[in-house]
């Protein structure tokens, strides 16, 4: 395997490391938001949780199947802020998705063929809900959250830490 080849897969591989790992966080995150909204948001956020669960199982296989191992959830992620009412957990939700979109953008560029079809589906999925949560979108999912990103070495992800 030529140095070309093996970068390029160690790249596919973390890109598909913080897929997993933003997956992690997300689901964590729809529990909280679902533990907050009512009625037809109630039924959206478990329609986004179980899409977020899929995706997260999924791409456990895709970092095994890159040669990796895949990250374990941790047993709590800090949110970005404090969610006390509905209100604040629709727009953790946005967040959430806006989030996932980011790390989605970036495993586009890194993987190819299917993981990087997979990865293209993801990202358009994250990019609707978030403007169904937000009530507006972006131009391009998962880039703008780039640019907003503060400092030159933020994470475009943006995922929420672990603690």
């Amino acid at each position: 395997m030529s140095a070309a080849v093996r970068a390029a897969s160690a790249r596919a591989l973390e890109a598909a490391q913080a897929a997993l790992g933003a997956e992690h966080a997300t689901v964590y995150g729809y529990g909280v938001v679902g533990a907050r909204v009512g009625g037809e948001r109630a039924a959206e956020a478990r329609e986004a949780f179980d899409a977020h669960r899929a995706r997260r199982d999924a791409m456990r296989r895709a970092v095994r199947e890159l040669g990796g191992e895949p990250e374990a959830a941790a047993a709590g992620y800090a949110l970005p802020f404090p969610v006390p009412d509905e209100a604040a957990a629709v727009r953790l939700a946005a967040e959430l998705e806006s989030r996932a979109a980011g790390v989605y953008a970036d495993l586009v560029r890194a993987a190819t063929g299917a993981l990087r079809r997979d990865a293209a589906a993801a990202l358009r999925d994250a990019a609707v809900r978030s403007v169904r949560w937000r009530g507006d979108g972006v131009a391009f999912p998962g880039l703008a959250e780039r640019a907003a990103a503060a400092g030159p070495d933020a994470s475009p992800s943006g995922s929420p830490d672990r603690s």
